[in-house]
């Protein structure tokens, strides 16, 4: 039961990196591409359509406020994670589009890392993690992201399930 309740605890902690990813795809519908329809060096999109300047701002400030609610006091926390995790789904479309991987399309691994990977990253100098921690929320990070994915799925909130 300790086991259980220590992934809960961990997931708490890091909420707001959560909502941020999570938030954008409930609330947004549509909006103005952030990379702004511009190319990158190998004639691919920086990052695609699916991306938006209206997305990343829904998710960046529904993770503060998750943040805020949870600890009133540590703005700073609130601010990294959910900041490191719209620029961590940026990186991820941004790799995945060079490595020719069309929107909506899988790679695992990738889709499910790299929000939660700079939220940690970014955030580390206002929440400390120990490694062990580090790995865990990533670890857990995979199997929720896939069976909230899988769920929007379901409900036609996403067109894929991944």
């Amino acid at each position: 039961m300790d086991m259980i309740k220590e992934m809960f605890l961990l997931i708490w902690k890091v909420l707001p990196a959560y909502i941020a990813n999570a938030t954008p795809l409930i609330m947004v519908r549509s909006g103005h591409p952030i990379d702004l329809n511009k190319k990158f060096i190998d004639g691919r999109p920086l990052l695609g359509p699916g991306k938006t300047i209206e997305g990343f701002f829904v998710g960046f400030i529904s993770g503060i406020l998750t943040g805020l609610l949870q600890n009133p006091g540590n703005l700073m926390r609130a601010f990294t994670l959910s900041l490191g995790a719209m620029l961590g789904d940026l990186l991820g479309s941004f790799i995945k589009r060079r490595l020719n991987i069309g929107r909506g399309r899988p790679a695992p691994f990738l889709d499910q890392a790299t929000f939660i990977i700079v939220a940690l990253l970014l955030s580390s100098k206002f929440e400390s993690y120990t490694i062990w921690e580090m790995f865990t929320i990533i670890l857990i990070t995979i199997p929720i992201h896939l069976i909230t994915n899988m769920v929007a799925y379901m409900v036609g909130i996403k067109k894929v399930p991944w």
